[in-house]
Protein backbone atom coordinates (compact mmCIF):
# COMPACT_ATOMS: atom_id res chain seq x y z
CA UNK A 1 0.00 0.00 0.00
CA UNK A 2 1.74 3.30 -1.35
CA UNK A 3 2.18 5.69 1.69
CA UNK A 4 3.92 9.00 1.49
CA UNK A 5 4.61 11.88 3.99
CA UNK A 6 6.93 14.88 4.26
CA UNK A 7 7.67 17.36 6.39
CA UNK A 8 7.96 20.86 4.59
CA UNK A 9 9.08 24.03 5.51
CA UNK A 10 7.57 27.25 4.24
CA UNK A 11 7.56 30.93 4.64
CA UNK A 12 3.60 31.45 5.22
CA UNK A 13 2.08 31.16 8.78
CA UNK A 14 0.74 27.92 9.62
CA UNK A 15 -2.89 29.58 9.89
CA UNK A 16 -2.64 30.90 5.88
CA UNK A 17 -1.70 27.63 4.96
CA UNK A 18 -4.41 26.04 6.74
CA UNK A 19 -6.62 28.08 5.05
CA UNK A 20 -5.54 27.45 1.85
CA UNK A 21 -5.65 23.42 2.12
CA UNK A 22 -8.99 23.87 3.63
CA UNK A 23 -10.07 25.36 0.40
CA UNK A 24 -11.21 22.55 -1.28
CA UNK A 25 -13.56 24.12 -3.70
CA UNK A 26 -10.56 25.66 -5.20
CA UNK A 27 -8.57 22.57 -5.80
CA UNK A 28 -9.40 22.24 -9.75
CA UNK A 29 -7.52 25.37 -9.95
CA UNK A 30 -4.18 24.85 -8.84
CA UNK A 31 -4.02 20.55 -7.64
CA UNK A 32 -2.67 18.32 -10.39
CA UNK A 33 -4.76 15.26 -11.60
CA UNK A 34 -7.88 17.51 -9.88
CA UNK A 35 -10.26 17.62 -12.27
CA UNK A 36 -13.35 18.46 -10.29
CA UNK A 37 -14.40 18.86 -6.48
CA UNK A 38 -18.17 19.29 -5.05
CA UNK A 39 -18.68 19.64 -1.60
CA UNK A 40 -21.98 17.51 -0.83
CA UNK A 41 -22.22 18.88 2.75
CA UNK A 42 -20.78 21.22 5.20
CA UNK A 43 -21.61 20.88 9.20
CA UNK A 44 -20.25 22.85 12.11
CA UNK A 45 -19.86 21.83 15.03
CA UNK A 46 -17.42 22.89 18.35
CA UNK A 47 -15.56 25.39 16.19
CA UNK A 48 -14.94 22.39 13.38
CA UNK A 49 -16.07 21.90 10.09
CA UNK A 50 -17.42 18.35 8.42
CA UNK A 51 -17.53 18.09 4.68
CA UNK A 52 -18.65 15.80 2.59
CA UNK A 53 -16.49 16.22 -1.20
CA UNK A 54 -16.24 14.36 -3.96
CA UNK A 55 -12.98 14.98 -5.56
CA UNK A 56 -12.87 13.81 -9.72
CA UNK A 57 -9.34 12.84 -10.58
CA UNK A 58 -7.94 12.10 -14.18
CA UNK A 59 -4.80 10.71 -16.39
CA UNK A 60 -5.32 10.79 -19.56
CA UNK A 61 -8.28 8.71 -20.97
CA UNK A 62 -8.83 7.33 -17.16
CA UNK A 63 -11.43 9.56 -14.50
CA UNK A 64 -12.20 8.37 -11.51
CA UNK A 65 -14.29 10.31 -8.62
CA UNK A 66 -14.15 9.50 -4.85
CA UNK A 67 -15.79 10.88 -1.83
CA UNK A 68 -14.33 11.36 1.24
CA UNK A 69 -14.93 13.15 4.35
CA UNK A 70 -13.00 16.15 5.52
CA UNK A 71 -12.89 17.14 8.66
CA UNK A 72 -11.53 20.88 9.33
CA UNK A 73 -9.79 21.81 12.81
CA UNK A 74 -8.73 25.05 12.61
CA UNK A 75 -7.61 25.44 16.22
CA UNK A 76 -5.08 22.71 16.04
CA UNK A 77 -4.65 23.07 12.32
CA UNK A 78 -5.04 19.71 11.16
CA UNK A 79 -7.15 18.52 8.37
CA UNK A 80 -8.17 15.16 8.32
CA UNK A 81 -9.18 13.00 4.93
CA UNK A 82 -10.99 9.79 5.44
CA UNK A 83 -12.32 7.75 2.57
CA UNK A 84 -16.05 6.69 1.99
CA UNK A 85 -16.43 5.39 -1.37
CA UNK A 86 -15.09 4.79 -4.84
CA UNK A 87 -12.20 3.45 -6.25
CA UNK A 88 -9.75 2.48 -3.24
CA UNK A 89 -9.87 0.38 -0.74
CA UNK A 90 -8.97 2.76 1.55
CA UNK A 91 -7.83 6.31 2.16
CA UNK A 92 -5.85 8.28 4.88
CA UNK A 93 -4.72 11.84 4.49
CA UNK A 94 -3.69 14.21 7.26
CA UNK A 95 -2.32 17.58 7.31
CA UNK A 96 -0.73 19.56 9.82
CA UNK A 97 0.46 23.09 10.08
CA UNK A 98 2.82 24.26 12.71
CA UNK A 99 5.09 27.27 13.45
CA UNK A 100 8.25 27.26 11.96
CA UNK A 101 10.67 29.97 11.63
CA UNK A 102 10.39 34.11 11.22
CA UNK A 103 6.41 33.75 10.81
CA UNK A 104 6.91 30.41 8.69
CA UNK A 105 5.35 26.87 9.19
CA UNK A 106 6.30 23.39 8.71
CA UNK A 107 3.63 21.44 6.62
CA UNK A 108 3.36 17.80 7.62
CA UNK A 109 1.47 16.00 4.92
CA UNK A 110 0.51 12.36 5.09
CA UNK A 111 -1.20 9.74 2.59
CA UNK A 112 -1.71 6.46 2.64
CA UNK A 113 -3.95 4.30 0.20
CA UNK A 114 -4.83 1.57 -2.21
CA UNK A 115 -6.90 0.71 -5.12
CA UNK A 116 -9.73 -1.76 -4.76
CA UNK A 117 -9.00 -3.39 -8.32
CA UNK A 118 -5.55 -4.38 -9.25
CA UNK A 119 -5.61 -3.21 -12.77
CA UNK A 120 -6.77 0.26 -11.71
CA UNK A 121 -3.90 0.23 -8.86
CA UNK A 122 -1.24 -0.56 -11.80
CA UNK A 123 -2.63 1.96 -14.31
CA UNK A 124 -2.95 4.49 -12.13
CA UNK A 125 -0.65 3.68 -9.18
CA UNK A 126 2.20 4.95 -9.76
CA UNK A 127 0.49 8.56 -11.87
CA UNK A 128 -1.02 9.16 -8.09
CA UNK A 129 1.92 8.50 -6.07
CA UNK A 130 3.83 11.00 -8.11
CA UNK A 131 0.83 13.47 -7.94
CA UNK A 132 1.02 12.58 -4.11
CA UNK A 133 4.19 13.87 -4.30
CA UNK A 134 3.74 17.17 -5.97
CA UNK A 135 1.27 18.03 -3.70
CA UNK A 136 2.94 19.50 -1.51
CA UNK A 137 4.23 21.77 -4.06
CA UNK A 138 1.31 22.96 -5.61
CA UNK A 139 -0.26 24.14 -2.15
CA UNK A 140 3.27 25.86 -1.81
CA UNK A 141 2.98 27.83 -5.15
CA UNK A 142 -0.70 28.62 -4.97
CA UNK A 143 0.44 30.18 -1.24
CA UNK A 144 3.34 32.19 -2.68
CA UNK A 145 0.78 33.69 -5.65
CA UNK A 146 -1.91 34.42 -2.66
CA UNK A 147 0.11 35.27 -0.16
CA UNK A 148 3.08 36.95 -1.83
Amino acid sequence: MPQFETHRPVPHSPDQMFDLVADVERYPEFLPLCEGLAVRSRKERDGKILLIADMTVGYKAIRETFTTQVLLNKAERAIDVKYIDGPFKYLDNRWRFTPGENGGSVIDFFIDYEFKSRILGALMGSMFDRAFRMFTDAFETRANKIYA
